[in-house]
């Protein structure tokens, strides 16, 4: 007797998509699933902390709520919607696609998040590539020596904890000025909605610690820019990414929706992607 032949995946029943956060990402990222330019994933609902009224295409519901429809949530709204909800998102069944990576310095949360299930956790690559390559890199051996440069203009750097000085140097600056030097893990705790980059590239090479970066001002910014350098026994790495802002939210790069919806098509089972 012959067997069946295998289900196409283009029979498959449709990604069940929540998204959560209706700012500049959420936005493109809703419509672009609205319009159908994701095969196999749909939009289900938007779990937001503000009334959308009838702006979103799909209805806006509470997270609980959510669960009980959506096996995939993009979470589009900060890093604090890790820390608070991942657990109990991969716990009650639903996968997690991650944007704000941030939140991912913290051990601690990223070993729980790894641990819940039956859920499963994914982070984008968000504005900076070369992550693929970096992970295949490490696993011939450890990368001894990562840096990360991050330069944007000054107003999208501006954080409560800064002092006069160093906010007059910034808003009067002429060229570039070095706002702040440090680990992977520290960066993205000072500047929580402009540097998920540094997270991304600690957790591609493995070890926030060991992830020098500088974040700087610059007045001529007109693109986002970031300079990843790598370095191992086995090889040397450099990728240099320019980006325009974002024209909603200047913190974050135009691109960054757009890795979003790259990562759900993966996720959704697009055939032809690169993984």
């Amino acid at each position: 007797m012959t067997a069946a032949p295998a289900t196409p995946s283009a029979t498959r029943a449709p990604r069940r998509v929540g998204l959560i956060g209706w700012g500049a990402i959420g936005r493109v990222v809703a419509a672009a699933l609205a319009a159908g330019e994701i095969p196999g994933a749909e939009l289900t609902c938007v779990v937001d902390n503000r009334p959308l009224g009838d702006t979103a295409p799909a209805p806006q519901l509470t997270l609980a709520a959510a669960l009980t429809r959506c096996d995939l949530l993009v979470e589009a709204a900060g890093q604090g919607v890790v820390r608070a909800h991942g657990e109990e998102i991969l716990t009650a069944g639903a996968d997690l696609l991650i944007a704000s990576t941030g939140a991912l310095t913290d051990d601690a949360l990223t070993a729980r998040l790894r641990a819940a299930g039956p859920g499963r956790v994914y982070f984008t690559g968000g504005a900076v590539g070369g992550l693929d390559l970096l992970q295949a890199a490490r696993a011939l051996g450890p990368l001894t020596d990562v840096t990360l440069t991050t330069t944007k203009l000054p107003a999208t750097l501006e954080q409560p904890w800064m002092d006069e000085e160093l906010l007059h140097r910034m808003r009067t600056a002429t060229g570039p000025v070095e706002v702040l030097r440090g680990t992977a893990r520290e960066i993205p705790a000072k500047f929580p909605r402009s540097t998920n980059v540094a997270a991304s590239v600690a957790l591609a090479t493995g070890d926030p610690d060991a992830v020098r970066v500088s974040v700087v001002a610059d007045p001529a910014a007109r693109h986002t820019r970031h300079v990843v350098e790598a370095s191992g026994a086995h090889g040397s790495y450099r990728f240099e990414v320019r980006h325009l802002p974002d024209a909603a939210n200047p913190a974050t790069s135009q691109v960054v929706p757009y890795a979003v919806l790259r990562s759900l098509a993966a996720l959704a089972g697009r055939p032809g992607m690169i993984l």
